[in-house]
């Protein structure tokens, strides 16, 4: 992980956590696979505190904000580790159209790909439709059951998706 960042809740910086070396480590595994193990994370690691942050300067607008969410590094670090198992798993369902949240298939590329087809259509004189949807409330929409019926049609670890069950609505 990386140095500099702010602590979460815990108060316990990154840079501590790294000092304590290969003890740490030790421990730290140990933690995470009890928490794994028993799928129950404690009450304390799932706290986080939530930060708006401007923008623009001098954003009054809640469009103009954006928000972080401050959290356990700890309980980054399981977080980190199920989205790597998962992630092994759903990749071959994604579609190659998909965009963002993706490695090598950011947003920025899109734009670019959008303006090369655009210069090559005004280039030969063709027509471009393009159709724009707005998407910005999706994540505010997620049917949770609905995602975990198909996490576990993909086959995903049953303590992944216990740990995500359990802990999704708290």
């Amino acid at each position: 992980m990386k140095n500099g960042k702010a602590a979460g809740p815990c108060q316990i910086p990154i840079e501590l956590l790294q000092t304590l070396g290969n003890w740490g480590i030790d421990q730290l595994t140990k933690i995470l696979n009890r928490i794994y193990d028993t799928g129950n994370i404690p009450k304390d690691m799932l706290i986080s505190t939530f930060i708006t942050l401007q923008k623009k300067p001098g954003a009054t607008e809640y469009e103009n904000h954006r928000t972080i969410s401050l959290m356990s590094h700890t309980l980054k670090l399981l977080l980190r580790i199920l989205l790597t198992r998962i992630r092994s798993k759903i990749k071959p369902e994604i579609s190659e159209t998909q965009l963002g949240f993706v490695a090598n298939k950011g947003t920025t590329n899109a734009i670019f790909t959008m303006m090369m087809l655009m210069e090559r259509c005004i280039e030969t004189q063709k027509d471009l439709y393009l159709c724009f949807i707005d998407y910005s409330k999706a994540f505010y929409k997620v049917r949770h059951e609905e995602l975990f019926h198909i996490l576990d049609s993909l086959d995903i670890d049953g303590k992944d998706l216990r740990i995500l069950k359990t802990n999704s609505y708290s």
